[in-house]
């Protein structure tokens, strides 16, 4: 897969933004309301970003890394398009959006994933991240996480 570095504005990942929104509003009850509010700019140079893979020039999968403070950073709206799962583009994004956030600055990342997404959250636990309590209030997430990076 070839991997893009890019920001949440460029149209590839405008496109994957808007099918994990609509997925995660198939997915969840609509009583928790929007999703907690992320302006595409957050996930943009100079203190975020945002990754695509694609596979024979179509975008399979992307999310974004943001600034949540001094040394940390945040893994945000990662999606991998139905067709692709199961092959470990989920794998090898999570890895991409490590090394963004690396070369960022950040020395530490955190995500969240939902009651409904056990296989993202194993995803996430078996890379390495623990578990942390709510740190962004997010109502559609039941697990958070924290992983250190490795610098170098």
């Amino acid at each position: 897969m070839e991997v893009r570095r890019t920001a949440a504005t460029d149209p590839e990942a405008r496109e994957l933004i808007a099918a994990m929104i609509a997925e995660i509003g198939d997915t969840y009850d609509a009583r928790l309301g929007p999703l907690p509010a992320l302006r595409a700019e957050e996930l943009a140079p100079p203190d975020g970003g945002y990754v695509v893979l694609s596979e024979a020039g179509r975008p399979v999968a992307g999310g974004g890394v943001r600034r949540l403070g001094d040394g940390v950073g945040e893994i945000k709206r990662m999606y991998v398009v139905p067709e692709a799962r199961g092959r470990g583009a989920g794998r090898q994004l999570l890895v991409a959006l490590e090394a963004l956030a690396r070369d960022l600055g950040y020395a530490v990342v955190r995500l969240d994933t939902g009651a409904k997404q056990p296989r993202a959250q194993h995803l996430y636990e078996r890379a390495g991240y623990l578990p942390v309590p709510d740190y962004n209030g997010n109502p559609y997430a039941a697990y958070w996480g924290e992983k250190q990076l490795a610098q170098g």
